[in-house]
């Protein structure tokens, strides 16, 4: 059954999927590139459309990712793949997680402890993670106008504080730093991943791979020109700048008339943002349902083991975050490209097992 349409889909992949990559991607990339930091997204950004439009390509096929890789795997073979492409998923919830956690502790909640301020998000993950993906179509309608107006808002108050000026020269970092901008952002980018549980319940309409991945792209344009107005307001002092879109927004000169006006375009991706951080916890545990079934029972138990764990990882990791951080980007980065387009490629190409 269809729980997707393709309009639903080309929300997420163009105002949900960008949001993800506003909070610590900028200040880490500018670490490496510096006035390039451009390039380096756009490199990212073109890797991960490739694998997008692999994932979509798959998705005319019309079955579920357990059907396809039972096909070519066996059902032994698709339940290890599921499950490891959950513990994928976890993975690349962790960052996201941490960073929002530090978000909501740094903007809103000066003096309250980050624990305690956080510990609800995981209530709702829960609350998410119980519900079926027929779910995520419907939230995707309802987010895509917070994000639209986040973007706009916040690029309006702050375009005419930037000087644009401060990318230049363009290439001036060289092809090194831009590669180690492009290597060290990878961890944002498993936006493929979360698609791949959906296989089978999107709704096919011609050309659908190439619209998705033009989607995907535009929503790209937008993060360039967040980080293109980011690097233009702070300069040199961009990398010591961690939650960009919370601050380019605030040398808007009607802030002194106006007040903080831009805190609505905050808080409303601040909102678009807190689900797209639970989606690799939900997609994670839809791998588990396809994997060893999905009765109200056992949907629970995992729901309740997963973000109980990552709960108390939050907890563990609390004073340990430049450390996840520096393992995320570079230690595991190469993970994040690599194994969707692995799993992809077994969906693709792989030669089907003889006892599927």
């Amino acid at each position: 059954m269809k729980t997707v349409s393709a309009r639903q889909l080309c929300f997420f992949l163009a105002f949900i999927a960008p949001v993800g990559k506003l909070i610590l991607m900028p200040s880490q990339i500018v670490f490496d590139a510096k006035q390039d930091l451009l390039f380096s997204a756009a490199l990212s950004y073109l890797l991960q459309s490739v694998i997008v439009f692999l994932v979509l390509l798959a998705a005319k096929k019309d079955k579920t990712l357990f059907a396809l890789l039972r096909e070519r795997l066996g059902t032994v073979g698709a339940r290890v793949a599921l499950s490891l492409l959950a513990l994928f998923l976890f993975l690349a919830a962790l960052l996201p997680m941490l960073e929002q956690k530090l978000l909501v502790q740094s903007v809103f909640y000066d003096t309250l402890p980050s624990i305690l301020a956080f510990a609800p998000f995981f209530l709702f993950s829960a609350y998410l993670c119980f519900h079926p993906i027929a779910h995520l179509g419907r939230m995707w309608d309802i987010l895509m106008p917070f994000s639209a107006v986040g973007f706009a808002g916040l690029i309006a108050l702050s375009a005419g504080a930037a000087d644009f000026g401060a990318l230049l020269p363009v290439g001036a970092s060289g092809m090194g730093a831009i590669a180690r901008g492009t290597l060290h952002s990878l961890s944002w980018f498993f936006d493929s991943a979360l698609l791949l549980p959906l296989l089978g319940r999107i709704e096919q309409t011609k050309r659908l791979p190439l619209k998705g991945t033009l989607c995907y792209l535009a929503g790209g344009g937008a993060v360039l020109l967040v980080l293109a107005v980011f690097y233009g307001v702070f300069s040199d002092i961009a990398l010591r700048q961690l939650f960009a879109f919370s601050r380019i927004s605030k040398y808007f000169p009607g802030v002194a008339v106006l007040g903080r006006i831009d805190y609505f375009f905050i808080f409303a991706l601040t909102l678009v943002m807190a689900f797209y951080c639970a989606m690799p916890l939900h997609a994670g545990v839809e791998c588990l349902k396809q994997a060893f079934g999905d009765t109200p029972v056992r949907a629970g138990g995992y729901t309740l083991a997963v973000n109980g764990v990552m709960f108390t990882l939050s907890v563990l990791l609390n004073y340990h975050f430049l450390r996840t951080q520096t393992f995320m980007t570079h230690t595991a980065a190469w993970i994040f490209p690599l194994f969707p387009a692995l799993l992809v490629f077994v969906l693709l190409i792989g030669r089907k097992h003889e006892k599927a």
